[in-house]
């Protein structure tokens, strides 16, 4: 071989070489990461199962298989709108459920409010419209042996906006962690599930207008009863949760008649409804959106011909409040007062709060301490610096911005929740539990505490949250919290070895589940800033 020869053999072993490196490359890159790939193992993508309606498919993922967008009602549009839920209609062959269903009308949540990025409200994906009684399942079996403990999520939100399809309430880790089948529901919310059109002058046959909303939720309980076992779920065995508007959701189903037996167990958490919206008020905001819509009580019932999208316009314009109206036999009385519901004695609850529950609603991060005693002043006159100096002294550390938040949860939703636990505990059927929040998230430099919301991702054990990003002291508490919850939903009893024992809910010595880096139970928590509260009580808010 000459030396052009060999010069031509050398250059094609080192192209030779270079191209099956970069193959070598290639392949290596192009491999799915652990934890990217579908996540089927050795069984299949796909299963169906079979509902009273027809055959669902759900897909894998992981050893979690996932349904989405089921319906358990159906579309509540044109002669159905203000109408009780009416049944699906049954379908042949197999529905896909790989895609979540639509959500109720509603407004967007506003991408310039941190809080409403880091709890990503603004992703309520599905599409909008009112073909939106549809849930959907995570669960590992769909064996009807299986026998799995349900838990059922009322999505956040008020009764306002929100749905089941947000990301804090994705099933998948929970239905792994718990062993459970999870369930998050859609239904009608504000104007199109709580207006009171009788009272504004429509026909009787409106008469659950005001309802509605609650009823839906009362159809998604049903439509569990009959069909929860297709996927591997014990119908004797469910439990209600949600946090805030979903725990006034909680609150009220554990009050309506035509929910009693099909669940078994309830958790409310930072959202105690003593009291809903009473027939009168209901009327008047009716009626607001009747006038801004351009009806009167002559035409009244053409409300049902009218787009959804004027529907919204008008209530948003009116800005109402719109919430379950009690009165008719759906809902007959308020939640929890004067005392807790007779229809549900028999159910124990968790009612929770966390410790700086009102930040959420706050934006002044730069307070000091003399801004303080002025915001305090402002809403307690004569009072701020006497406030001020309890809560700097049982919490040296935190922020002003904390404190006040603090302050603001005490005078409302902690009250509030206080008064469920004592009432639900003097009935003397079924235990109350009650737990504080108290670990604070990092996300955003901290400044939001131990916020609103913080624990719906323990409830879900979704530790990828804006909230835990995965990090090590929150995979604890986490823990801590999701192995309690799944054993109240297994057990009605939320003891369990990852926690210290957790005792009922009296009024004499007030024992409260603290989660936070060392989770502890205490015993009448706070007890220096609750005597304040009980001696100088706010005026309770519409709820409570």
């Amino acid at each position: 071989m000459d030396n052009t020869q060999r010069g031509v053999a050398r250059r094609t072993l080192l192209t030779a070489a270079a191209a099956g490196a970069t193959l070598s490359a290639t392949r290596t890159f192009a491999q799915t990461p652990t934890g990217l790939g579908t996540g089927a193992g050795a069984r299949s993508i796909f299963t169906v199962t079979e509902t009273r309606t027809g055959k669902v498919q759900g897909i894998a993922n992981g050893p979690v298989w996932e349904f989405k967008g089921i319906p358990y009602g159906a579309p509540t549009g044109g002669r159905n709108r203000w109408m009780p839920p009416k049944r699906p209609a049954a379908w042949t062959g197999v529905r896909e459920c790989f895609a979540f269903g639509q959500v109720n009308p509603q407004t967007q949540s506003d991408l310039r409010g941190d809080y409403g990025q880091l709890i990503m409200w603004d992703r309520q994906v599905g599409g909008m419209g009112e073909d939106c009684l549809v849930l959907n399942v995570w669960t590992t079996s769909t064996d009807r042996s299986a026998k799995k403990a349900v838990m059922v999520s009322f999505h956040g939100g008020g009764f306002a906006t929100g749905s089941g399809n947000a990301p804090g309430f994705d099933g998948k880790n929970l239905a792994l962690f718990g062993d459970v089948v999870v369930v998050t529901i859609n239904h009608r919310l504000a104007s199109f599930g709580y207006a009171n059109l009788v009272g504004a002058g429509a026909p009787e046959e409106f008469k659950y207008a005001g309802v509605c909303g609650a009823m839906d939720m009362v159809a998604s309980l049903q439509w569990v009863r009959e069909n929860i076992e297709a996927f591997g779920g014990d119908p004797n065995r469910v439990m209600i949760f949600g946090q805030s508007g979903g725990g006034a959701k909680t609150s009220t189903v554990l009050a309506m008649p035509g929910a009693k037996g099909l669940f078994h167990r309830a958790g409310v958490q930072s959202g105690s409804a003593l009291r809903l919206m009473t027939p009168e008020a209901g009327a008047a905001q009716a009626e607001k959106l009747v006038r801004q819509l351009g009806l009167t009580r002559a035409n009244i019932a053409d409300i049902q011909k009218l787009p959804w999208q004027q529907i919204l316009e008008a209530q948003t314009a009116v800005g109402g409040n719109f919430s379950p109206v009690i009165g008719a036999d759906a809902l007959p009385n308020h939640p929890f007062d004067p005392a807790a519901p007779e229809v549900s004695a028999d159910v124990p609850i968790i009612v929770s709060t966390t410790l700086e529950d009102a930040a959420l609603g706050l934006t002044n991060f730069n307070l000091d301490e003399a801004g303080l005693v002025r915001v305090l002043d402002q809403r307690w006159p004569g009072k701020g610096a006497e406030l001020a100096a309890l809560y700097r002294k049982a919490d040296p550390k935190a922020s002003p911005f904390l404190l006040q938040a603090q302050a603001f949860t005490d005078a409302g939703g902690r009250r509030a929740a206080y008064e469920m636990a004592r009432r639900k505990a003097a009935q003397g059927r079924a235990p109350a539990y009650m737990y504080q929040w108290d670990w604070r998230t990092p996300a955003y430099d901290g400044k939001f505490g131990a916020v609103h919301g913080i624990d719906v991702s323990a409830s879900f054990h979704s530790l990828r949250d804006g909230f835990f990003a995965g990090m090590a002291p929150a995979r604890k508490v986490a823990g801590e919290f999701a192995s309690a919850w799944v054993a109240f939903a297994k057990t009605g009893d939320p003891n369990n070895p990852k926690i210290p024992r957790w005792t009922p809910y009296d009024d004499r010595t007030r024992p409260v589940m603290v989660f936070d880096t060392e989770t502890r139970l205490v015993n009448n928590p706070r007890a220096e800033i609750r005597a304040w509260w009980d001696a100088n009580p706010p005026a309770p808010g519409p709820r409570g």
